[in-house]
């Protein structure tokens, strides 16, 4: 025990109490002391003595800091591309796609699920010949996973069906005038909205999406939607709703107080 205090103190760490001893094969044994350094709390030194056949002298094999039950760790190392999260990339930042990302495919490719065709219009007057496709100036396009997994993205998220916007909006949005459909196979389901004063202006949605600022949506509609007059038990009372005269208004008594 004394030899392996001894070798920590020829290195200048700040060694604690004796905490035991274990044994790691024939005449090699590890002392651990705790460590005295505030900033390694629960960690421990760890040395290794050991003693050759028939000889009488016990040296030291190695010396190592190690961390305890109760030792403050860091993390797990998780690679960048692992932790990075949408919104992440910031100005002047670089992201290029890895050369097997799945949700891209060379632009060669174009048949079975992979297909690009209906990305460009074979019969655009750009292109070089009838029936064959512009250049567009990029080497790959989205893959089949690609479609669906932004598809994903864009459904459920709050550009979609399910936002509490879309649920009081009086129509959705393949309805507007201000819904501009997507190219292609996405846009059977998703458009970009062109509406200066809707909330989505310039974003994605999908077809089923709504808002208040629809095209088409009448000041009566939304009126019709507003609840009936507030009625207590002791009468009727009456409020007045935009739109909607109270001699328009149609109600049954709720109460045994009202006439």
């Amino acid at each position: 025990m004394d030899l392996a205090r001894d070798a920590l103190a020829v290195d200048g760490a700040e060694v604690g109490a004796h905490l035991g001893v274990q044994a790691e094969g024939e005449r090699i044994v590890t002392h651990l002391f705790e460590s005295g350094d505030p900033a390694y709390a629960g960690w421990r030194w760890a040395v290794t003595v050991t003693r050759a056949p028939r000889s009488k002298v016990v040296t030291v094999s190695e010396t190592v800091l190690l961390p305890g039950p109760e030792a403050l760790l860091a993390p797990d190392w998780v690679p960048w591309h692992d932790r990075l999260r949408p919104g992440d990339l910031g100005v002047g930042d670089l992201l290029p796609a890895p050369p097997d990302d799945v949700r891209l495919v060379p632009l060669v490719v174009l048949e079975g699920d992979d297909a690009v065709v209906d990305w460009f219009d074979a019969e655009a007057d750009d292109a070089d010949e009838p029936g064959e496709l512009p250049a567009p100036g990029r080497s790959r396009v989205l893959s089949a996973i690609g479609r669906e997994g932004a598809s994903e993205r864009w459904y459920t998220g709050e550009h979609g069906p399910r936002s509490p916007i879309a649920h009081a909006a009086p129509a959705h949005c393949a309805s507007c005038g201000f819904f501009l459909p997507l190219s292609g196979e996405l846009g059977r389901f998703f458009g970009a909205c062109a509406n200066a004063y809707a909330p989505d202006d310039g974003r994605v949605v999908s077809a089923d999406h709504g808002c208040g600022a629809h095209s088409e949506a009448m000041a009566d509609a939304v009126a019709a939607r507003a609840l009936a007059p507030v009625i207590d038990e002791f009468g009727y009372d009456l409020v007045d709703l935009p739109g909607v005269s109270v001699e328009e208004t149609v109600f049954e008594p709720l109460s045994r107080g009202a006439d």
